[in-house]
């Protein structure tokens, strides 16, 4: 039987003005309680989404994010509680925004790859320069259509990196530590990198010849949605000690954002592991909510096969980011006529937000191994971590927060209260508040283009149809997202950073 509106807000329950609490009994067989955290504007959209899914079974296909946190508390061997991030919307199994975490110990453990996604480390990349917008704005326009030039954009781009097969199997085992022996990366670009640019149980053999024949042509492509190459400059500092450690030291001053992930290897590696979790399922007598949550034993595998793979996937993702930086540097190399060394093009981070890792976390006063699921959504490690790089010893990892285009972007930094209370996790970006097709019923992309002209942002696009999807209307606000994340403690704001161009697919 189901329930009223008014039924189904008695399970929801405020804890701070930026918490919310789901009570066990939401939905049925919740093992662990589900929150997530909003501010006053983000709390309308998360609400108006339950509300109006009742009778209804779901929004565009999917059942409403607040229902997916409870659906996700539902899985075995759940450690803590699910989380939903404020950027948090629906998407398959688990929402978008969504983190939840496993205790690897327990033989009933799962990995889901709904609980990591299709664009497997699908990722945020930023790199300094010692310019600034003086300098780059008489060479705006020259530098974004160099950039456009370098980095293959769009729908069924071919990368610009030559390959043979033998050669990919070696991209997809040693991620960046292949880049630094090709002379694509720097030292510095990996010790600035999550996992350091490589997940070391990768193997190349459990990633399916299909999945490798679409990965292959794809190195150093951006692809098309909501990936892109931005210019951007600093808007704000508000931490200065974060931001000088970082190379960031003035209003004004150029960084590059890349966004993208594994392309089409991700996505199949994900569909390829969902076939084989439906039959470990119904052998292993694993029952979920809702059969998005395909999932299977990590110990099974089936479960080990896709953790294999998508690390694997993974590895091809920084390989991916590593070609691109080398192309950003070279496009930069080409108009300013300087060495990138000379322009200190350094990777400042380079952080994932769809992929699951297992970490230590410390549960009931003692250190667990867990396996945490984080899609879209960013792992925000605090101060003294052993796993960020000595630079970052004292101010937390970086955490790069896209925005939708033409809108401000933000560095943060990870927090101690975070790593109670999110297992090390913030969020990842604005996160859609209007579907795709909406949009392109709701918006022309000329429409956009304009607006972005009339900002002053410079921008090359390879799919101008493509750009309608990803208006800022399309999008929550970032700022309100960055700000909900900073006043729940569970991330500090750094810095901000303002668009000056875009390359998109």
């Amino acid at each position: 039987m189901s329930r009223s509106y008014k039924e189904e807000l008695e399970y929801i329950e405020r804890v701070s003005p930026v918490e919310f609490r789901i009570k066990k009994g939401f939905v049925p067989n919740m093992r662990a309680e589900g929150k997530f955290y909003v501010n006053k504007n983000l709390e309308k959209l998360m609400f108006e989404e339950l509300e109006n899914s009742i009778g209804k079974g779901g929004v565009g296909g999917f059942t409403p994010a607040v229902k997916q946190i409870a659906n996700v508390a539902s899985l075995p061997a759940i450690v803590g509680t699910s989380i939903g991030l404020p950027d948090i919307h629906s998407g398959y199994g688990f929402a978008i925004g969504n983190t939840a975490a496993f205790d690897a110990s327990d033989p009933e453990a799962i990995v889901s790859p709904g609980g990591v996604g299709f664009d497997i480390n699908c990722g945020v990349r930023l790199i300094r320069t010692n310019l600034t917008e003086k300098d780059v704005a008489p060479h705006k326009e020259e530098l974004t259509q160099s950039l456009f030039d370098h980095i293959p954009v769009g729908v069924g781009s071919r990368g610009l990196i030559p390959l043979k097969a033998s050669t990919f199997e070696q991209c997809l085992t040693y991620g960046m530590d292949w880049t630094l022996r090709e002379g694509y990366s720097w030292a510095e670009d990996k010790e600035h990198c999550e996992e350091y640019g490589r997940m070391l149980q990768a193997d190349a053999s459990k990633v399916s010849v299909r999945a490798k024949k679409r990965g292959l042509p794809q190195l150093g492509t951006l692809g098309a949605g909501n990936h892109y190459g931005e210019v951007q400059v600093v808007d704000e500092i508000y931490d200065k000690h974060a931001a000088a450690k970082m190379g960031i030291d003035q209003i004004g001053q150029v960084c590059v954002m890349v966004h993208c992930g594994s392309r089409g290897l991700g996505h199949q590696v994900a569909t390829d592991a969902l076939v084989e979790m439906e039959r470990a399922m119904a052998r292993d007598n694993i029952e979920v909510n809702d059969r998005q949550l395909a999932c299977a034993r990590i110990r099974s595998v089936e479960g080990q096969n896709y953790l294999k793979a998508m690390a694997a996937a993974a590895n091809f993702a920084w390989v991916n980011r590593s070609c691109m930086t080398f192309c950003v540097r070279q496009a930069f190399s080409r108009i300013f006529n300087s060495s990138p060394d000379d322009l200190d093009m350094h990777v400042i981070y380079d952080v994932s937000h769809n992929i699951a890792k297992f970490e230590e976390h410390w549960i009931d006063g003692r250190p667990k191994e867990l396996c945490v699921h984080r899609k879209g959504s960013t792992r925000a490690f605090g101060p003294h971590h052993p796993l960020i790089s000595v630079d970052y010893q004292l101010t937390g990892q970086p955490v790069l927060i896209g925005g939708s285009m033409g809108t401000c972007s933000y560095v943060l930094t990870g927090t101690q209260k975070g790593m109670t209370e999110t297992f090390g996790t913030t969020c990842h970006g604005a996160g859609r508040a209007m579907s795709r097709a909406k949009s392109r019923r709701n918006i022309s992309f000329e429409e956009v283009l304009d607006n972005l002209k009339q900002k002053g942002i410079s921008i090359r696009v390879a799919s101008p149809k493509l750009v309608m999807e990803e208006a800022p209307e399309s999008y929550k606000d970032v700022t309100d997202v960055v700000n909900t994340c900073h006043a729940a403690g569970i991330s500090n704001k750094a810095v901000k950073l303002r668009p000056i161009a875009v390359i998109k697919g």
